[in-house]
């Protein structure tokens, strides 16, 4: 059976009624390029790691999950036939004897790198950036169901059957699955590609309020900002300065990853954008939550300016960063804070889906380049307008502030 995105089974993870997300998410239906049955509309779920989900529909007859869009992975898996799955979780498992078009992927197959040493199945086994935390099973085939202006698509796909899944994704993270996005031929865009139903390329549209579109196909617009990925194989781009009101010159390369909930650099790139934000703010910094850079909002201040943000990229194009904070409330205090979400990290560079927020990103991989463009993606054509939720939490902030979200 197929669930809507607006049933109660999808609902339990949906954000409170009458806030900003939960009407982000009642926007409606849109048709256009190659996107998902249930639509090409995504949904940031912060009690879910702060992802992007989408419905999606797989198998005969079709049966939906709510899976985490992830650019820096190449996998897409589903929990199926469960060993170890995420506990207490009311969505649909996959079971391969139950769909008729289901079939076990081929150990001679190109997809199976290490041909099936028990038995005729062929086993997966991904691990992930976050601590202990990975997906194995075996591979299938089957159809996803994707539409076009005018009609269905069954696409064939592969996919991974996961029985058993660690770490991160036994909590909050992705527990009705993951939808490889990246470069590798196993990936859905690159199977889409590949039987001639799609272009080799894709976008994915950050709504600042939670809201946002994927449509598979899309090579963006002539008037977006552009730059090179360095290899072929992930979303790696070179960045050859910081602006913070002045402009830094600090070389790094990073990844672009809608899978990483907040942008995490390593020194000195983020001593030298964290430090040039809080001398730009001229406020007095907190440090006791995670983030290092976090400010008080006093009881009287209605409005706050935030200084601009930008990445300069290999090329000259700039890059905005265009909601760089995030708001928490202490409800029984009733004080409001905002923190750089920036994270510290060791040796990685990832540029995660807050620092995407406010833009229309294309994955344009027969050109080999990453375009961009400020977006609303509450429309499918917009002009780079701010997204106004409804109801939104004090204070009310200025050109450059941000409305309170967690």
């Amino acid at each position: 059976d197929m669930h809507h995105r607006f049933s109660d089974r999808v609902r339990q993870w949906w954000p409170e009624k009458g806030t900003a997300e939960y009407y982000a998410a009642l926007v409606g239906h849109d048709r256009g390029r190659l996107a998902f049955s249930d639509g090409n509309e995504t949904v940031r779920i912060n009690l879910l790691g702060f992802l992007h989900y989408a419905e999606v529909s797989l198998g005969t007859p079709n049966v939906t999950f709510l899976v985490a869009l992830d650019t820096g992975s190449n996998l897409f898996w589903v929990p199926c036939d469960c060993t170890s799955c995420a506990p207490g979780v009311e969505l649909h498992n996959y079971s391969p004897s139950v769909s008729t078009t289901s079939q076990n992927v081929p150990c001679n197959s190109t997809l199976c790198h290490n041909g099936c040493p028990r038995g005729d199945v062929c086993p997966y086994i991904v691990e992930y950036v976050s601590a202990q935390t990975s997906s194995s099973g075996y591979l299938v085939n089957d159809v996803l169901y994707l539409t076009t202006e005018d009609e269905v698509v069954k696409a064939p796909i592969v996919f991974g059957c996961g029985q058993i899944q660690t770490g991160s994704f036994l909590g909050d993270a992705a527990p009705n699955g993951l939808f490889g996005l990246g470069m590798d031929n196993l990936s859905v865009p690159s199977v889409l590609s590949s039987r001639g139903l799609t272009s080799n390329s894709f976008s994915m549209c950050f709504g600042r309020d939670g809201f946002g579109r994927i449509n598979f196909g899309d090579q963006g617009t002539s008037d977006q900002q552009e730059t090179s990925f360095n290899v072929n194989s992930i979303y790696n781009i070179s960045i050859t300065g910081i602006e913070v009101g002045n402009s830094s010159d600090v070389s790094f390369s990073a990844l672009v990853d809608s899978g990483t909930s907040f942008t995490t650099l390593a020194d000195p790139a983020y001593t030298k954008l964290s430090e040039s934000f809080n001398t730009e703010l001229k406020r007095t910094r907190d440090s006791s939550i995670p983030f290092e850079y976090c400010y008080y909002l006093s009881s009287n201040e209605s409005v706050i300016h935030l200084p601009a943000i930008n990445f300069i990229t290999q090329g000259g194009s700039k890059f905005p960063v265009n909601y760089p904070v995030i708001f928490i409330s202490n409800q029984q205090q009733r004080d409001f804070m905002y923190c750089l979400a920036l994270v510290k990290s060791s040796k990685l560079n990832i540029i995660g889906q807050n620092f995407l927020t406010g833009l229309r990103v294309v994955f344009d991989r027969e050109r080999m380049i990453l375009g961009w463009k400020k977006f609303n993606c509450n429309i499918e054509d917009s002009n780079p307008l701010p997204v106004n939720p409804k109801n939104p939490p004090p204070p009310t902030l200025g050109p450059n502030g941000y409305s309170p979200e967690a």
